[in-house]
């Protein structure tokens, strides 16, 4: 089994999430009592919202290096970044190390056309929604047409991430506007919907969305436990 690194902290909430499920799903593949081999960096999440808030993208990029770097030198064999909105910065990362970089909007996509469609709705913090690292990605790469709610919609999408979940706060009223949101987006046309933050699967899943849900971290964890337990299947074939 390959080590996984974790860049976490992006939140506390998401990368307990990715713990979590990294280990359970090892355990369900493997049995008895294995485990997931993991590293993991966690971030204080202030410092990179600040960055976040101020622009200041470059010197996020380099935070996000030097992590990758240290997981390398600490014995990681593949990395995983826990956060959409930071693979705004993908790229810093892959040019910093010589270990592969799991790419969470890949690792989603390809669920999605697995799925047979191809016009997803996307809910995620701001950035992700309104910049075209991740829609562009989708689109230029897998041809996707991305949906996003209106401007009020993204809004309110973007200050229960920040305000609420990633300080570990689940709302049933925020929990129903999400659920009113992810069903306006539906009405417009969309075949299903990401769950583009890590976070958002905190409060939507397939039991109240009328549509097929893609969560991103479920989906990541998968192609992370395939990755790490690839040379184990192919030995056992």
């Amino acid at each position: 089994m390959k080590t996984i690194g974790v860049i976490g902290g992006m939140s506390a909430e998401s990368t307990a999430l990715y713990y979590e499920r990294l280990n359970a799903e090892v355990r369900r593949r493997l049995g008895g009592l294995h485990s997931a081999r993991l590293i993991v960096w966690s971030f204080d999440f202030a410092d990179i919202a600040t960055l976040q808030q101020q622009n200041r993208w470059e010197e996020a990029g380099d935070l996000l290096a030097n992590a990758a770097i240290r997981l390398e030198r600490c014995g990681a064999e593949l990395l995983v970044l826990a956060t959409n909105t930071m693979h705004k910065l993908a790229d810093r990362i892959e040019c910093a190390v010589g270990v592969p970089l799991l790419h969470i909007a890949d690792a989603t996509a390809q669920r999605i056309s697995a799925a047979g469609h191809s016009r997803p709705a996307l809910m995620a913090t701001a950035y992700t929604m309104e910049q075209d690292f991740y829609k562009g990605r989708l689109r230029q790469l897998y041809g996707f047409e991305v949906l996003v709610p209106e401007e009020d919609d993204r809004r309110e999408t973007h200050r229960i991430i920040y305000d609420e979940l990633c300080r570990g706060i689940v709302k049933d009223e925020s929990r129903k506007a999400y659920e009113t949101i992810a069903g306006r987006l539906a009405g417009a046309g969309a075949h299903g919907v990401i769950l583009g933050c890590t976070e958002v699967t905190m409060l939507l899943g397939p039991h109240n969305v009328p549509m097929p849900v893609f969560d991103t971290v479920s989906i990541h964890v998968d192609a992370a436990v395939d990755a790490a337990l690839a040379e184990r299947r192919a030995a056992a074939a």
